[in-house]
Parts: C-alpha cells; structure tokens; sequence
C-alpha cells in the first residue's frame, strides 16, 4: 500500500467556486495488478472546463461526482509496472489528477512522453492540451492566412497566448485582450502581439477597433459576454470564429443573455464554429512536430503559473476565475 493524498469534489458550487467545493483526503493506493502501472504524479492542470464538470449535467465528458476524486491532465512518473509496455522511471501522462498516486490499467490512455523536446510539465501546457486547442483551433477552423487579423480573448492564458503566437507564424496581424495592464505588456513585448489592451478598462469598442483598424478576420473565442457582442461589430465580411471557451458564463447563476446583434452574422456571412479538442486528435504529431520546433527556434514563448502541493490544486482552480494565472495554471506535485 501507499499512501496519497487526494482531492475529492465536496459539493457542487452556485456561481464562482470557492474552497468549500473540495476536500482533502489521504487514502492506501494499492500495488498495481497484472497489466497496471503505480504513477507518482508530480505535476497536475486545472483547466476553465473543469468547472463545467461541477455541474451534474450531460456534456462531451461525465460530470464530477461529490465525494469522489476529481480528474484532469497530470503527468508522473511510473514506480512500479506490472505492464510490458512501462517500466519504472518512464515519464507518462494521463488524466488521474487531483492525487499524489494513481493505478493506471492498459487501457486508461497514458502515455510516454519524450522530455527531451520539453520538460514534463509543458506537456499539460504548450506542449499538451491547450497547446494543442490553440494549434487545431486556429489552424483548422480559424484558417488564417498571411495579412489577415486575428483577434484574441484571454490572450495571455495558456490558450490563447499560443493562438496569438502562432497566428505571427503565419504572418497575420495579431490583437488581444487581458484583464492587466502587466499582461496587456507581457503580450507586446514579450509574445509578438501586434496590439493588446485591458478589457476592464476603457471602452471596449474604441479599444478593439484601435487595436484592429482594419477589421477582424478570425477571432478565436474564449470569453463570450460582452467581448463576443463587440467583436460581432468588428468582424470583417467571411471571417471565421472558433470558439474555444467562454469563460465569462461558466459561473453564470442563471444564462446571461446572449449578443443582440447576432443578426450580423448573416450579411458579414460569419463562420461560429465551437470545437472540442479531442475532435483532432490526428492532429497531434504535426502538433507536436510542429510545436517543439516553433519552442526550440524562440518563436513560441510560454509561461507557467505554479502553486506547490496537493493542498493547493483548490487555490490555483479557483484562480483560474480571479485572473490570478499568466499562461498555464500547474500545481507541483513533488
């Protein structure tokens, strides 16, 4: 036996998540049986979405279930196997988060990763997950092409950071918004935004329209709100919106209402388009390919937002709704 902590779902929140939504517990985790592997975790994800997962509701993944653990991405390292395609000190990732410890059997999806081309970690960030719905997003449903202007919310999160970085690579003209000034700066000075500017100040109309005189041809989705209504205004004839998230009406009590000028998508002949990142898995190698080049040449820059220990995975989820991450929200595990 071995003993792990872990984070079970308390109750299910009314508006924004606080700290009474979760609980800490310490379990034995047993030894693996024939075809399993041990994995002592060492770094876990929150995401946005798993909030969506505290609502007892049909969706594209099953809801968390009160006084059982939680899950999400984590990668770890194997110190027992039972299983001939893992042997100890290999490096995998895999979905059993929200705890030290984790038995994982042959098929629960884990997977080696090649730390040579990233460090562990960046694999639940620009190397995983978000990097990869910032990857298919814009690149499958954005479809940018070299002199267009992509336009981007939550620009400095893990996700769109990327969207924003990768849309230079293909030459267009990059905008975004984020809820700091020292982000706003992170973003130009740092990342190759064309222009950014904080959406909790100012008017948002003169703010996007200084950012993209010329329009905006693709804006990739992650807010909704009153960022989605400004935007419809703005977008050019033909352009195209992935949308991703919309962070904004996660903790909503009661549905927000939607933009009123939703009719232009017709005369503009908008694309909305919202997509699912497992929809592109067949992505993945050109992803990581692709990715892992774009990092080692300098072109794509990253952040990570750290809080240590088990005990903490409740403070940085419920960050992710304060504003408190620049980039990828991660939680060190060991």
């Amino acid at each position: 036996m071995t003993k792990s902590s872990q984070i079970v779902l308390a109750g299910r929140p009314e508006g924004k998540p606080t700290a009474s939504a979760f609980r800490l517990e310490t379990i034995d985790v047993a030894d693996p049986a024939e075809g399993e592997i041990l994995v002592r975790n060492t770094w876990m994800s929150v995401d946005p979405y798993m909030r969506g997962r505290m609502v007892d509701r049909a969706s594209y993944v099953p809801p968390f279930q009160i006084g059982q653990p939680l899950d999400g991405g984590v990668v770890g390292e194997v110190v027992k196997s039972r299983n001939s395609a893992f042997k100890e000190g290999d490096v995998v990732s895999h979905f059993a988060g929200w705890r030290e410890y984790a038995v994982l059997g042959a098929h629960s999806g884990a997977f080696k990763i090649d730390t040579s081309l990233a460090p562990a970690q960046a694999y639940l960030g620009v190397m995983g997950m978000p990097g990869l719905t910032a990857y298919a997003g814009l690149l499958a449903h954005g479809q940018p092409k070299a002199g267009e202007t992509v336009f981007v919310s939550a620009a400095s999160g893990a996700v769109g950071s990327i969207v924003g970085q990768i849309a230079k690579i293909k030459g267009c003209h990059v905008a975004g918004s984020a809820g700091s000034d020292d982000k706003v700066a992170h973003l130009t000075k740092e990342l190759g935004f064309d222009a950014a500017f904080n959406y909790k100040t100012g008017d948002l109309d003169a703010a996007l329209h200084k950012a993209c005189p010329k329009g905006i041809d693709v804006y990739f989705e992650n807010v909704g709100g009153p960022q989605l209504q400004a935007v419809l205004n703005v977008m050019n004839p033909f352009g195209r919106i992935p949308v991703c998230g919309m962070i904004a009406e996660y903790n909503a009590s009661v549905p927000q209402a939607g933009p009123n000028n939703l009719i232009s998508v017709i005369p503009k002949r908008l694309m909305i388009r919202g997509f699912i990142v497992s929809d592109h898995n067949e992505m993945m190698p050109d992803f990581i390919r692709e990715m892992s080049g774009w990092i080692k040449s300098g072109q794509i820059k990253y952040q990570e937002t750290i809080h240590n220990g088990i005990a903490e995975a409740p403070a940085a989820f419920v960050g992710l709704f304060e504003g408190e991450n620049s980039g990828k929200m991660l939680v060190k595990l060991a």
